[in-house]
């Protein structure tokens, strides 16, 4: 039983591997368009913040699922 507590925290966390590898392709097209419109800066950076922060807290979701499950079924 504890190692299907432990595959079951596990997959939780791998929320975390989608939201790095989303806020990367976010920054990176995020550069891309402010090299290409600098005028534009302040609202591609606006988006930005807010859908990093949106992505970040999907990955904190799932971790903290994964420690609830590892708490509630020990």
């Amino acid at each position: 039983m504890n190692t299907l507590i432990a595959i079951g925290a596990g997959i939780a966390v791998l929320s975390g591997l989608g939201a790095g590898i989303g806020i990367g392709i976010a920054t990176g097209k995020a550069t891309e368009s402010i090299a290409r419109q600098p005028e534009a800066e302040g609202k591609i950076s606006k988006a930005l913040i807010l859908g990093c922060a949106l992505a970040e807290a999907t990955a904190i979701y799932g971790f903290v699922i994964g420690l609830l499950i590892i708490m509630m079924l020990k």
